[in-house]
Order: structure tokens, then C-alpha cells, then sequence
């Protein structure tokens, strides 16, 4: 049997990482927990009334398994799942953790040390009153939420009335008897490490999904969870946008492709016409020169009017192509916009996304009936002119 040799450098490189892996679990260990510390365990073992967690210390914590549990209470974790928790304090040799104050034993002095620590308390908005809600906390003890500490957007008060939420309390004296909390709080918290995670994952060009925020007249705001930024409206739609208020509506939950992200300036602009397909493809393919096809008048300006063929697909009918030959003013002294027209495509320039078009011949017109062209004034008893020229004959017979 050979045996290994090795260098006097690979036994002193082994040597120095083994001790540097030491000293850090030392460190580790030796890093103090106080009261209202939150860290990220490890579940070892969940019991029927006690989970065990690996908190990174010498000892294991424990926590509360109702804690685990959901709203119907199931349990919504298993062994090996990682959590967040806040440390309580150190009785017995065991390490006592919570994720939030609750249940109906807890009293003054337990809210005391939550708001001391940081520890956030469970509560139900039981009614409005002048300035904000009455929350009851856990012990049937009453606490004050302003109304701007309720949310990151302001909500109608029977969509909260009722509703259980995670607070933290911002002001406790007077022995508890002035109690005020924040919801807020906690939802800040919880977007900013959204945050922090999207800063290292967000990149331009991605697409994610948001939910809209606020809409106005050049655009919507969306939140992506964590951040919020500008839709604006020439990014909706490949086809021009009027009202936006007919396309989105708030609370809507959309797809966006990431168009622009400034960190440094808190501002991030989205698209959602980056995640819809391109009608331009269409153009040379599908809309060809030559062909003629119905359109509608989408905008009049002084050098001609422009015809939409497809959302996305606008055309130049230049002013030289209307009225019959003879010279007009402006295109609206024969056109309107929303008016329905058959056009002819003349020219397409697609570097420029540019095309030209021309009004279907008068030939090919009369060829065609149309229900929405006005009918002409003519009977079997002539045409109106003749008509006009009878009545005026007739007249001058009976001056005579």
C-alpha cells in the first residue's frame, strides 16, 4: 500500500481552513441573544405542542407548534422547513422563540416586552372610531390604530372591520391602558425585504407579474412586490390609448416586461406591450402593397389624415389623396375621426414603419353598396335638379 505524501504548504492550508470553519462556528455560537432578536431556523422536530428549532446556538429553541399552524388550523410546515422567529428568552436551558405575541392568556406585562423587543402582536380590528380603529389585543386588551398605520394604501373601512392582522406596537404606557400599533410597520418590513431580494434577482427586459396601484391620465403605477413603478401609456398598447381608464382598471393583476431600473433613484419604469406580439410582423406579410383594405380614421392632421388598419397598424393618407381632385383646406372638410374608409396601401417602408395610403378608386366604389352611405335623392320622376327646374317653370306659368 503507497501512502500519500504531502507538502509542508497543504497540511498548513488545511490546518488554517479548518480553523478558520472553527473560530466561525465559535463566533456563531458566541453571538448573544437578546430578547426580541429575530433570526432564520431550522425545524428539527415538530410535536404536538412544542417544535424544536436549530438556531444556530449551542441548545436547540423552541416554539409554540400552534404557532405553525394556518388559519383552519392545519399545519402549513414540516421538518427541515426554514422559519422566522423572534427570540424571547432563555429559561432552563431552553431557548424560547415566538413568531408573534398571541393567544388569549397573554396579558400586559407580555405586550410590554413585544413592545420593548420588537416583537410583532396579533390583533382584529373590532370597530372605526375618530382618528383611526379599536384593535383588540390578545388578553381582550384594546390598543388605537391610526388610519394611516392600517396599510400601505388607504382601504374602506368595512373592507378591515373584522380583519386579523400582525401589528407592532409603536407606543405602550399608562400600564397598557395606551396602547398604539402599526400594521404598516410590518408591511414595510416585509417590502423591503422584497426589496432586497429583487435587487438581486430584477434585471431589464424580464417579465413579472404586479397587481396596479393608481392610475392617471399619462400612465398606471404598478407594484411587483417590493417595488412600485410607472406603466406609461404609450407602453400599454401597441394601438394608440385614449382613455386609459377603458384598458386598465385598479387592483387589475397584469404581466410586465421590466423596461428601465434606476436603484439610485428609486424609479422603474414597466411594458406591457413588450409582452404582446408585434402587429408590425404582420406588415408585408398579411398587409401588402397594392392590396386594399378597410380602415378607420384615427387622427386628422394638417398634412393628411391617419387610417388604422389593426391595432398597432396606422397608415398616412395624405392630404394631396382627398377630395376628389379638387383642392381642400384641412382633412377635416371631407373626413371625421372614428369614419370607416377602404383604403389602398401604396407604399411601406418597415425600417421606418411607415405606409402610405390612397382611397379605393371611385370606379371600384360604385361598384359596391354600402348601407352607411347616405342614399342618393333620385326617384322615377327624375333627378333633383330636374325636379327644381319643373317647380320654378311651373311657377313662372302662373305669373302670367
Amino acid at each position: 500500500m503507497s501512502e500519500e505524501k504531502f507538502t509542508d504548504e497543504e497540511i498548513n492550508e488545511d490546518e488554517g481552513s479548518f480553523a478558520d470553519m472553527f473560530e466561525a462556528s465559535l463566533a456563531e455560537v458566541g453571538k448573544p441573544l437578546v430578547p426580541g432578536k429575530k433570526i432564520d431556523a431550522t425545524i428539527l422536530q415538530i410535536g404536538s405542542d412544542w417544535c424544536f428549532l436549530d438556531v444556530g446556538q449551542k441548545g436547540e429553541g423552541v416554539l409554540s407548534s400552534a404557532e405553525l399552524l394556518n388559519a383552519e388550523g392545519e399545519m402549513q410546515y414540516a421538518v427541515g422547513d426554514s422559519i422566522s422567529a423572534y427570540f424571547l428568552s432563555r429559561a432552563g436551558g431552553e431557548l424560547r422563540f415566538t413568531t408573534k405575541v398571541g393567544g388569549s392568556g397573554s396579558g400586559t406585562e407580555q405586550l410590554e416586552n413585544a413592545y420593548q423587543s420588537g416583537i410583532p402582536v396579533d390583533g382584529t380590528i373590532e370597530k372605526e372610531i375618530k382618528g383611526g380603529y379599536e384593535v383588540k389585543l390578545a388578553g381582550n386588551i384594546r390598543a388605537f390604530c391610526p388610519f394611516s398605520q392600517t396599510g400601505l394604501r388607504p382601504a374602506e373601512p368595512a373592507d378591515l372591520i373584522g380583519e386579523n392582522l400582525t401589528f407592532k406596537i409603536s407606543q405602550f404606557s399608562e400600564r397598557g391602558r395606551n396602547i398604539v400599533v402599526s400594521h404598516r410597520v410590518i408591511l414595510d418590513e416585509e417590502r423591503e425585504q422584497l426589496r432586497v431580494g429583487l435587487r438581486e434577482t430584477l434585471k431589464e427586459g424580464m417579465v413579472v407579474k404586479g397587481s396596479i396601484t393608481n392610475i392617471r391620465d399619462f400612465g398606471a403605477f404598478v407594484d411587483i412586490g417590493g417595488i412600485e413603478g410607472l406603466l406609461p401609456i404609450s407602453e400599454i398598447s401597441y394601438g394608440r390609448v385614449e382613455d386609459i381608464n377603458e384598458v386598465l382598471s385598479l387592483g387589475q393583476e397584469l404581466e410586465v416586461a421590466v423596461k428601465k431600473i434606476d436603484w439610485d433613484n428609486n424609479k422603474f419604469s414597466f411594458s406591457l406591450r413588450d409582452t404582446q406580439a408585434n402587429p408590425w410582423n404582420k406588415v408585408g406579410s398579411i398587409f401588402k402593397v397594392g392590396s386594399q383594405y378597410p380602415g378607420k380614421v384615427s387622427r386628422l392632421a394638417q398634412f393628411g389624415a391617419f387610417v388604422t388598419l389593426e391595432d398597432g397598424i396606422d397608415g398616412l393618407l395624405h392630404i394631396s389623396k382627398l377630395g376628389e381632385g379638387k383642392r381642400i383646406r384641412h382633412p377635416q372638410d371631407v373626413l371625421s375621426v372614428g369614419q370607416q374608409l377602404q383604403v389602398m396601401i401604396e407604399k411601406i417602408d418597415l425600417e421606418e414603419r411607415r405606409i402610405s395610403l390612397s382611397l379605393k378608386s371611385q370606379a371600384d366604389e360604385s361598384e359596391e353598396t354600402s348601407y352607411t352611405e347616405a342614399p342618393s335623392v333620385s326617384s322615377g320622376f327624375g333627378s333633383l335638379g330636374d325636379l327644381l327646374k319643373a317647380d320654378k317653370q311651373k311657377k313662372g306659368r302662373k305669373k302670367r
